[in-house]
């Protein structure tokens, strides 16, 4: 499934940029996020309870900074497993000045292909809440970040 947008957030792209690279900040604006453990600089473990329709999991998950260019761009890898799931996964944000002074349009692309029995509930189902997610935390991010 790949999944993309843009997002206008009321902060400089440097304190922006400093924000979603930092696994400490950006990852509890993910829902359901339990906890976060660093291990080096790119490389962080994360728990988190997931649910779609009727299913609930609770996913381990590795992720990697795998691309990081100051300010204007960053590729994270994530693969989680979950008992009878998985899901493996690529972000990509890049960062530009927006068109009114201090403030930066983050435009993101994710490719996420998931196994299991949380496959099983449907493409359009899964597409519902990861859109329903990713909407919660650039909420969470543009409430962090512009407040």
């Amino acid at each position: 499934m790949q999944f993309s947008g843009s997002q206008l957030i009321k902060a400089p792209l440097e304190e922006v940029f400093a924000f979603v690279i930092d696994p400490d900040k950006v990852g509890w604006c993910g829902p359901g996020v339990e906890s976060i453990e660093m291990i080096d600089e790119t490389h962080f473990k994360a728990r988190a309870k997931v649910g779609v329709g009727f299913i609930k999991a609770r996913f381990a998950i590795d992720m990697e900074l795998a691309e990081v260019t100051p300010p204007n761009r960053a590729v994270i890898k994530a693969k989680g497993q979950a008992p009878g799931s998985a899901a493996y996964g690529t972000g990509t944000m890049n960062l530009v000045p927006g068109d009114e002074p201090n403030t930066t349009l983050l435009v993101w692309a994710a490719d996420v292909v998931m196994t299991g029995l949380i496959a099983t509930v449907g493409q359009r189902l899964i597409e519902g809440t990861a859109n329903k997610l990713v909407s919660q935390s650039f909420q969470c991010i543009r409430e962090k970040l512009e407040g």
